[in-house]
């Protein structure tokens, strides 16, 4: 059995893995497929190199079988299929008492602040498992976290149907946020400036527009009868992202702030004043999220799983980040951990 380590210096090792006996209350799960994210790839940048303690083995976008469960772990058993919920929050800040438990104060990111999943064998707490439904092959369920994200940013966002959302970026998130955004019933734009994510995104029957090309704010006017969108989803992390979100929404429109944001960026504060616009921050994911996205994989009602560009042996994990990080033709890597 082997694990990927992020050794730092932009360098992923494959060697063996460290199986964890499961103690009170947590589950060892053995890891059938891990996807590859932009969380990811600023850990492998070294961005993030003050909360790993190298090496360390990343990841959480995963999905396996239940191979031991400790005491207390409630009533999992070997062979259950299952995903990670990959948040491990204090329970006594008082975002956690107040019942904000995945924005905690002190919230422990498992895959970062401790051991991910790119590996054979993985414990974690019992309070971060899913079920995964028997019709739901593993290799898509590893998307579910993803897609939980999205869930949680088009219900923070109040998505209705009839409504015109504008997706700003369109990556792996962005793209699964407009999936998600349509399955509420919106009408989409995502905004992307890579030939090869605008091919696939219209391939989804998504409508995409290129701002190198088109006046965005021009053309979402024209689509909205002079109204501008209901609301915008910055995805992208850029500085023209934060300029133009605003512009781009009706009276009383709402901006979902989806991206990371490193430095102080410039937005257009009077614009918030003047049509008497929301800023909405949207983190991560609560429980509920995580259930609506396996439902909506399940269902296959949305293409998501058209979304996976490559399937890689654990060994081809620094092969997926270098991709990734040269803007190569990919969309959503997956790791198979047991290859």
């Amino acid at each position: 059995m082997r694990a990927a380590y992020y050794q730092g210096n932009r360098t992923i090792g494959v060697g063996a893995c460290v199986p964890v006996e499961p103690a009170t209350g947590q589950v060892q799960i053995r890891v059938s497929h891990c996807g590859v994210c932009g969380t990811d790839l600023h850990l492998f940048k070294g961005h993030m190199d003050h909360r790993v303690r190298m090496p360390q083995v990343i990841g959480h976008e995963m999905s396996g079988t239940v191979e031991a469960a400790g005491p207390g772990a409630g009533d999992w058993k070997p062979g259950d299929r299952v995903t990670v919920r990959p948040l491990d929050p204090c329970g006594a800040c008082p975002a956690c008492l107040a019942g904000n438990g995945h924005v905690c104060l002190k919230l422990k990111f498992i895959g970062i602040d401790e051991p991910g999943a790119f590996q054979a064998l993985w414990t974690v707490p019992a309070h971060t498992i899913h079920r995964v439904p028997a019709g739901l092959p593993l290799d898509h369920a590893a998307l579910i976290e993803p897609v939980a994200v999205a869930c949680h940013d088009v219900r923070l966002g109040d998505i209705q149907p009839g409504e015109y959302a504008v997706v700003i970026g369109g990556g792996p998130i962005g793209a699964v946020v407009a999936l998600v955004a349509r399955q509420a019933g919106a009408r989409v734009l995502v905004t992307e400036i890579n030939p090869f994510r605008i091919g696939l995104l219209r391939s989804l029957g998504l409508d995409v527009a290129d701002p190198r090309e088109t006046d965005l704010v021009k053309f979402v006017h024209e689509q909205t009868g002079g109204a501008g969108a209901d609301a915008v989803f910055e995805v992208s992390g850029s500085e023209a992202g934060s300029a133009v979100m605003s512009d781009l929404l009706r009276v009383r429109g709402r901006v979902i702030l989806v991206a990371v944001y490193s430095k102080l960026t410039p937005v257009n504060l009077h614009r918030f004043f003047w049509r008497e616009l929301r800023l909405i921050g949207a983190r991560v994911y609560e429980p509920c999220d995580f259930d609506q996205a396996i439902a909506l994989l399940a269902s296959g009602e949305q293409p998501f799983t058209r979304l996976i560009t490559g399937v890689y042996p654990l060994d081809g994990l620094q092969r997926g980040l270098e991709e990734m990080g040269r803007g190569a033709d990919v969309m959503k890597i997956l790791v198979d951990c047991q290859s």
